[in-house]
């Protein structure tokens, strides 16, 4: 026995001897074939080992190589798939002879990847084109008991300075300074796995630790903690992944993205133009899986809008898909809106024309969306709406928004949006339905419009298509209605431009009142006060026609009719004011006799003139003229003069039963007289205030 046990004891010896002296006895070149063809058919690729290669078996299984190259599949050029400076790897060897692999080193130095994509194929598929396709994926996923059926722990592994390109015959990226460190005591154990990069530029650090690979890929829950950090995103995860066949998980987690353009540029992703999606911050509970994931948002920040909620992301699609529902502070769409630039200067006083530069609606593009936005402040430009309660649709370009309630200007009300960008050329619609507004500061924020005051409502729907401003007020089609209560008109007194009127063609235009005492007829410091004031409108091809306006105040009743042209910016619009012989309270007879002084509000959106209407005036005395002709009367007329003044009078609806001194003066400035003075005196000029001798040149009714 103690002789076999000798025997034994020197066979161990001469192996253990043999183990070590032969790498050192027998040359590299003999071995290296070997070694090279052993990997070359584990990886169905050529392997070349081209510079030093190092062999040893004890302690440990050891192979250090120099200049390591795979090469490439066949049609994707002649640069190998892989290739390092240095490759060391090195396993224990008494654990083998209990089926457990322990790495104690796996180290590539500089090493260089090239992936590429070919339509269907690519280059990084290590099969065997003879042998058969695998068969498919089990349901199950790969996550599944027994899994892992082995022992195995890691020690040096690590990957320094290393270089990863991808292309796909359009795209590339590239992955540079790659240095990553694992750790893996045993596979029940934590894994560690920290590292940084730079990606197409952007240098990032990440840390990462699993609670147990073994129970990370036998489906069972397994802790999880991430950190992620660069210039594009900082990230933070603690959770777990969760007992499932694929990666749910569930955890806290926040981040931190300080411009989602320079993301968005760094993903391939192309951004419409503009100053808004910059900054975006989150944090909460997230759960899901890489397809489907659940974002319950304790804060949430984009740009300037703050706010929390809970979101849906459905990222198996062809877009990504949102859904939920927030709640947030205060919202300004307007940096969000489409930029179109405008044409004039930015320091052009005054109401721009509208641009004909195209509006990019590339944003509509980038997701769908199905959001339920409770708002506190809702900015639209100039318009401020207050509570409101939104819903955002976004399908495949298509942008539909309906406030189901809101509040603004003191008012209340609802309205709908759609934007609808599937086609060349985008179509709009725009519906609303809003009560009790403050009139002055609302139409001053949706039309720059301040010249009426009062309580009002507003009913209106538009259509509309195009890909500019300019075309779209082009095509503007709809109509509405409006009605406001007591309020006022601002630029015109309609009364006193009666009274004006009614002194002057009374013969007594200055006869109790000098110019200082006279309140001004037009101007920013005159206006008419109302009761009442209503009408509908339409609008074809941009331009919007009200026939139908109906003012009622105590004193006044006026009527009006004309039209606003969009995409011109100008307008022309006539009122018939009538003053009412008796006060009948507001809302009284509207057909009370009075006198009527046409008023024409013409002119550019940025030069609008108002006066008395000389085409209704010059009409009303053409009317006369002829009628005088053809023998009608005008009252008790000795002189042409007062022939026109009745004929005048009786147009404007005053009873002239009994002539008044026509030869009376009028030095009145008010413009309404002055224009009465042109007309009754057209060719004569007049020096001296004086009445003259009665004497008529002719001239009086031309």
């Amino acid at each position: 026995m103690t002789r076999l046990l000798q025997v034994i004891f020197v066979l161990i010896v001469l192996v253990i001897g043999a183990a070590i002296i032969l790498p050192f006895v027998i040359p590299a070149s003999m071995y290296r074939e070997r070694v090279q063809l052993a990997a070359s058919e584990a990886l169905h690729r050529d392997i070349t080992l081209g510079g030093e290669l190092h062999l040893s078996l004890l302690p440990r299984i050891e192979i250090r190589a120099s200049t390591v190259s795979i090469a490439n599949a066949e049609g994707f050029g002649d640069a190998p798939l892989a290739e390092m400076g240095e490759m060391r790897v090195a396993v224990k060897l008494q654990p083998l002879l209990s089926r457990r692999i322990e790495i104690a080193e796996f180290v590539l130095i500089d090493p260089t990847i090239r992936l590429q994509q070919r339509g269907t194929r690519n280059n990084w598929t290590l099969t065997d084109a003879a042998a058969p396709p695998p068969a498919p994926a089990s349901s199950d996923g790969f996550r599944r008991p027994g899994a892992l059926p082995l022992e195995a722990s890691f020690g040096d592994v690590r990957i320094e300075n290393g270089y990863i390109s991808y292309s796909d015959g359009t795209d590339s990226h590239d992955i540079s300074g790659l240095n990553l460190v694992t750790s893996m005591p045993s596979l029940d154990g934590p894994i560690q796995l920290d590292g940084s990069l730079n990606a197409d530029g952007q240098r990032i650090t990440f840390s990462t630790r699993i609670a147990s690979l073994r129970d990370f890929f036998e489906g069972r829950q397994t802790g999880l903690l991430v950190d992620l950090s660069g210039n594009l995103i900082t990230a933070h995860f603690d959770g777990n992944f969760l007992e499932s066949s694929d990666l749910s998980m569930d955890g806290a987690f926040s981040t931190v993205i300080p411009s989602i353009r320079n993301l968005a540029t760094f993903a391939g992703v192309e951004m419409p133009a503009g100053d808004s999606l910059r900054r975006f911050s989150a944090s909460g509970r997230i759960a899901g899986d890489p397809r489907h994931i659940a974002l319950t948002a304790n804060s949430i920040q984009l740009d300037d809008v703050s706010g929390s909620g809970n979101v849906t992301v459905n990222l198996d699609a062809a877009r990504p898909a949102l859904s939920g529902a927030l709640t947030l502070a205060t919202v300004d769409v307007t940096p969000f809106l489409p930029d179109a630039p405008a044409e004039a200067p930015a320091n052009t006083a005054g109401l721009q024309p509208w641009s004909e530069a195209p509006i990019d609606f590339a944003g509509l593009g980038l997701v769908d969306a199905d959001l339920r936005l409770t708002v506190g402040l809702l900015k639209f430009r100039e318009i401020e709406v207050s509570d409101a309660s939104l819903r955002l649709q976004l399908t495949n370009r298509r942008m539909e928004a309906n406030l189901t309630q809101i509040s603004l200007y003191e008012g209340s009300g609802s309205a709908s949006v759609v934007v609808n960008a599937r086609s060349a050329t985008p179509s709009y619609s725009l519906r609303a339905d809003l009560s009790g507004l403050d009139a002055q500061p609302f139409l001053d924020a949706v039309a720059g419009f301040d010249r009426l005051s009062g309580t009002g409502a507003v009913d209106f729907a538009f259509s509309t298509s195009g890909q500019s401003q300019a075309a779209i007020m082009r095509s503007l089609a709809g109509n509405g209605e409006f009605s406001f209560a007591n309020g006022a008109i601002t630029g015109i007194n309609i009364a006193q431009t009666i009274r004006n009127v009614s002194s002057f063609v009374s013969g007594n235009g200055n006869a109790s009142s000098s110019d200082s005492e006279t309140p001004a007829a037009t101007g920013d410091n005159a206006q008419t006060d109302f009761s009442a004031l209503t009408g509908t409108f339409s609008a074809s091809a941009g331009r919007l026609t009200n026939q139908d306006l109906l003012l009622l105040s105590p004193l006044l009743r006026v009527t009006g009719a004309g039209w606003a042209n969009l995409p011109d910016q100008t307008l022309d619009y006539r009122l018939q004011p009538r003053a009412v012989a008796s006060i009948q309270g507001q809302g009284g007879d509207r057909d009370l006799q009075g006198i009527t002084v046409p008023v024409r509000i013409r002119g550019t959106f940025n030069d609008v003139s108002v006066g008395v209407d000389t085409e209704a005036v010059g009409q009303a005395l053409l009317t006369g003229a002829i009628s005088n002709a053809l023998g009608g009367s005008s009252g008790q007329a000795t002189t042409p003069e007062e022939a026109v003044r009745n004929t005048l009078l009786n147009a404007l609806g005053v009873d002239t039963g009994s002539s008044t001194d026509s030869d009376a003066p009028a030095t009145d400035e008010d413009p309404a007289q002055q224009l009465l003075r042109g007309l009754f005196n057209r060719g004569r000029q007049t020096q001296d205030p004086e009445p003259d001798d009665g004497a008529d040149d002719g001239n009086g009714g031309r």
